[in-house]
């Protein structure tokens, strides 16, 4: 199980806007800026739509916590 303080500063930096959500761009803009420049915007859709459980194209702390609960 994850810590719980750890998964909100992470999810905190890939928020970039702030608003609760991380989207495919925020995804791959933080991927890039930790160095993982092969994130495109076909797999940034694809790793949020893995864990999007209600299908918004958003990934919310809820599901990115559920998602590394598994």
């Amino acid at each position: 199980m994850a810590d719980i303080e750890s998964a909100r500063a992470t999810f905190d930096r890939f928020d970039v806007n702030g608003d609760g959500f991380i989207t495919a761009d925020e995804y791959s803009a933080a991927m890039r800026a930790m160095g993982d420049a092969h994130v495109t915007p076909a797999v940034a859709d694809s790793v949020v739509a893995s864990k999007d459980a209600n299908g918004d194209k958003l990934l919310s702390f809820d599901e990115f916590w559920a998602s590394l609960n598994k």
